[in-house]
């Protein structure tokens, strides 16, 4: 066994897991039985890591060295993976039970940190599976020494990226594209000391992202806030365990709603933050739109959303997390959020606060099964003299690579998009400075192919010659039936997925 894993053979020891479930466990599950197990091995081992280097300090002082073991994380006799590696009969009892222990041993950091999947459902994970789970995973060692932090988290990024990639219609809300994350996490440059906030956070990639940027700047990671909300159980499970293999000590991830229950308080207001990163659900049906309507958080500030979209309300719970004076956001949106009819009163309200600093406009299939293109809207609470009452428009449509199916942004690409945010200049056919003035002239549309036409477009001359009244006037008579089409499709969708639900 050589000293470390390296990445390839990390991966392939991971995902070796999901093969063995292939067959017994829907694609879309894997997540709920592999990431407990992967967290377990490493506890496990990093504990024994931890009394193996006690021993050559204390000679055989047994006691002394598992009281040094324990200061990490506590590990109670019979939870240890050894301990469980035994079992016979009844392997998913023994996992559980194991599981459970180690969390009433560490309460605060480690409590309901491995989920709740089934294991002791026979019919779906007999014990032959459990025992080839086990011993595939006991083939390697997953100390800090042979598998460093880093190294592991990757590794957990790395399954996370396949599930999405096997798991079919939940990959949206499991995954959001790395690459973007990290434009959005650049562009935002959190400090160290910040708060750090996503309230919907799903496996914590934003907020790992906000810390690798720290790190990548040489700055004092450690001493970064982290903060999540989730509203699925086991997902807000592997964000805990995904931080915590991270190596990241201080972090708050909470199980709920955020609409209905957020779980950030502070007396009768919300908790605020220096940095929020998010990607809410795209412009979902169900929720409680008549609550919304007397909220007691005050988040209705812009006013109500309508019931088939709650992107406004998820964008005025972000705008209201923001710390007063140091707070920005980058949130990720369908692009209908720019220009919808339905809520034109709410953003002519948010225009004329002047939250809204830049509205970056991205390529397609920059999401797991999905072609759509959507946009970037990063605000601040208080934005620098010298952008006061002007928005930053960028169509970076074509920055985009793709490769055997996958859609993602170079390097090069990101640093376009960040060097024209940091520059808040026009650029021809690329990025467009507006004022508030502007945007009230069209109706307070953030539309971004009102403001930044093509290369082709501008070089044309009739195009030179028109007004943005003019330009706006065309767009939204050849928008209004493809919106009409769109919006008629997705009810269909629901019909059919409502239908599929009664006949189930």
């Amino acid at each position: 066994m050589s000293d470390t894993l390296n990445q390839s053979e990390l991966e392939s020891y991971l995902w070796g897991a999901a093969t063995i479930l292939r067959g017994l466990v829907d694609a879309g599950d894997y997540k709920q039985f592999i990431f407990p197990l992967v967290f377990f091995k490493r506890l496990s081992d990093v504990w024994d890591e931890d009394h193996a280097r006690a021993l050559e300090i204390y000679g055989e002082a047994e006691e002394l060295a598992r009281t040094e073991a324990n200061e990490r994380f506590t590990i109670p006799e019979g939870a240890h993976w050894s301990e469980v590696r035994k079992v016979a009969k009844n392997v998913g009892k023994a996992i559980q039970d194991a599981m459970r222990a180690i969390e009433a041993a560490n309460p605060g950091r480690l409590d309901g940190i491995f989920g709740d999947a089934p294991w002791t459902n026979k019919n779906r994970l007999p014990d032959h599976t459990l025992k080839s789970l086990l011993e595939h995973f006991s083939s390697q060692t997953l100390s800090i020494a042979r598998v460093p932090e880093d190294s592991l988290g990757d590794g957990y990024e790395y399954l996370v990226g396949k599930f999405a990639d096997d798991g079919g219609s939940t990959a949206q809300e499991f995954y959001t594209n790395r690459t973007l994350v990290h434009l959005m996490a650049q562009m935002l440059k959190p400090q160290p000391g910040e708060s750090i906030y996503d309230p919907t956070c799903g496996t914590g990639g934003m907020l790992l992202s906000a810390l690798a940027e720290v790190k990548r700047a040489r700055g004092e990671h450690r001493t970064l806030k982290l903060y999540g909300q989730e509203r699925n159980h086991m997902t807000a499970s592997i964000a805990r365990m995904n931080l915590v293999l991270h190596g990241v000590a201080d972090f708050d991830v909470q199980r709920g709603d955020t609409l209905d229950q957020p779980r950030f308080v502070e007396g009768d207001r919300l908790r605020t933050f220096d940095v929020v990163l998010a990607n809410p659900p795209y412009s979902i049906k169900r929720w409680n739109r008549e609550a919304w309507a007397s909220d007691a958080w005050g988040r209705n500030f812009l006013g109500t959303p309508p019931q088939g979209r709650a992107d406004y309300a998820f964008f005025q719970h972000i705008l209201k997390s923001m710390d007063p004076q140091t707070g920005r956001c980058a949130i990720l949106f369908p692009h209908g959020v720019l220009f919808r009819k339905e809520e034109a009163e709410m953003r002519r309200k948010l225009i004329e606060a002047d939250l809204v600093e830049c509205v970056l406009g991205l390529g397609p299939n920059l999401f797991f099964n999905s072609p759509m293109e959507a946009c970037v809207l990063f605000c601040r609470s208080q934005k620098p003299d010298e952008r006061k009452g002007r928005i930053l428009f960028i169509n970076a449509v074509d920055e985009v690579a793709r490769e055997r199916a996958v859609s993602f942004l170079k390097p090069a690409h990101q640093q376009r998009m960040r060097q024209a945010y940091e520059a808040f200049a026009d650029e021809p056919g690329f990025a467009k400075v507006a004022t508030l003035d502007d945007v009230a002239a069209v109706s307070h549309s953030l539309s971004i192919a009102l403001y930044v036409e093509p290369p082709s477009a501008t070089a044309a001359e009739d195009q030179d010659q028109r007004s943005l009244a003019e330009v706006w006037t065309d767009w939204e008579m050849d928008g209004r039936g493809f919106w009409q089409q769109m919006d008629a499709l997705v009810n269909t969708l629901d019909g059919l997925v409502s239908e599929e639900v009664a006949h189930g």
